[in-house]
């Protein structure tokens, strides 16, 4: 090799890594956001009440949750609209009833979201009222949205996906069974009877399968397109189409395989310290990490707050985005975050009452765990005839044009939705009085 190509081999390399590092958008923050602190409670509980007998659903969810983000995002880079758009026109009666439904299960989920914050943060700073922190987080996650341009804000919510790895850290402070993990890995062993088993591993799916997330990739596919001088809606640019899906399938991939990895951290973790010491109870996320304190340790216990606030801050403003997507499509207003918020007040405006009207939940006096199995009902009716409207529009030739979705991905999806109704019909009965 002479110089120059000694030269220009570095560069070449930093262009492939740089080329990798842009891909990551839409699909790193989805997976990320997915791990909210409500999640973090439910794999928390999943460890501390079943060991490692659930870590196998880390695994089965991951095809699943890539193929349902996949063609969420594809539906928006290929139409230039979001879910709720497309519904809008090509289902106009669903549309505002879904974007409802979304938008109450979203303000629940930020209430039991921010009531996390709060807790997490008391266990870091014990002398701050929770009140004060709980008002500091609700304005923070209110307002950034606000004072942020759209790629600033991108900036912002990838950088706080690095939180994440605080549960990485707080795993590495538990003595796992590593080869019980692996066993339980490859060979899922539930009893056919067990039923607190089956409803955390509903729950398991309930949060790891989230209908605002579908919202949020679609929009965000869209908001980067508008962005964009150079590009425009495949089924206008088909020339696009190779190396836009290409970016779409490694994104996604790759951020709902951190999103996996967090909650098989979390469940490990939880399993490897709570489970083994008899604490088989967790109700929320910041009681999990109080009760790493004594048997993991200070340091253990702060990363896994510390992961909660991080989380929080990214998940908050996903759920008051997704739901001001989906109500402000259904309404046909004007919305988008590349948009200034005198340019689309009533889409800010959603976002900002989503979060307030959430923190008020938590003053009100209502159970943050009341809020998060609300928001999971809600989930339940609204996963899956979003996820059915979705795999029928992906489908329609008439709106995906020559970017239809078909074979594995089209039946992995059906597979997904599938399991969803299963999960949702499994929780929905449990519910009934006995």
């Amino acid at each position: 090799m002479n110089d120059t190509a000694a030269a220009r081999a570095p560069r070449a390399t930093t262009k492939r890594g740089s080329k990798w590092l842009r891909a990551l958008g839409p699909g790193l923050i989805t997976g990320a956001a997915d791990d909210d602190p409500s999640g973090i409670a439910t794999y928390s509980q999943a460890g501390a009440q079943f060991g490692y007998q659930l870590s196998w659903t880390m695994l089965l969810t991951y095809p699943l949750m890539v193929t349902v983000q996949e063609i969420s995002a594809r539906l928006g880079r290929t139409t230039g609209l979001g879910i709720a758009g497309n519904l809008r026109l090509h289902h106009p009666r669903s549309a505002l009833a879904i974007a409802c439904l979304l938008f109450a299960a979203n303000v629940c989920n930020i209430g039991a979201d921010l009531g996390a914050m709060a807790a997490a943060t008391q266990l870091l700073l014990p002398r701050l009222p929770t009140a004060a922190s709980l008002l500091c987080w609700g304005a923070i996650c209110a307002i950034s949205p606000l004072l942020f341009s759209y790629r600033q804000y991108l900036s912002v919510l990838r950088w706080l996906t690095l939180s994440l790895f605080a549960y990485f850290g707080a795993l590495l402070f538990a003595h796992t069974d590593w080869s019980a993990l692996l066993h339980s890995l490859v060979w899922p062993t539930i009893g056919i009877h067990d039923k607190d088993a089956w409803l955390t591993l509903v729950a398991v799916l309930g949060t790891t399968i989230s209908p605002y997330l579908f919202f949020w990739q679609a929009s965000q596919e869209v908001e980067a397109t508008r962005a964009s001088r150079s590009r425009q809606p495949l089924r206008n640019s088909p020339g696009q189409a190779l190396s836009a899906l290409s970016r779409i399938r490694i994104d996604t991939r790759i951020g709902m395989a951190f999103s996996n990895a967090v909650g098989l951290a979390i469940i490990t973790t939880a399993a490897a310290t709570l489970h083994v010491h008899g604490v088989t109870s967790i109700d929320s996320a910041p009681q999990a990490a109080e009760a790493l304190r004594p048997i993991a340790g200070r340091f253990a216990s702060a990363l896994f707050a510390l992961g909660i606030l991080g989380t929080g801050l990214l998940s908050v403003p996903v759920l008051a985005g997704s739901a001001a997507y989906a109500v402000g499509e259904s309404r046909r207003w004007r919305v988008g975050l590349n948009r200034r918020p005198m340019q689309a007040k009533a889409f800010y405006a959603t976002m900002v009452i989503a979060t307030l009207v959430g923190m008020l939940a938590n003053v009100s006096g209502i159970s943050p765990m009341r809020a998060l199995i609300l928001s999971a009902v809600i989930n339940a009716l609204v996963a899956v005839p979003v996820m059915v409207f979705l795999m029928i529009m992906a489908a329609d030739g008439r709106i995906m044009r020559r970017f239809v979705v078909k074979g594995p991905s089209r039946a992995v999806g059906w597979l997904a939705t599938a399991v969803m109704a299963l999960a949702s019909s499994a929780f929905l009965v449990s519910l009934i009085p006995k």
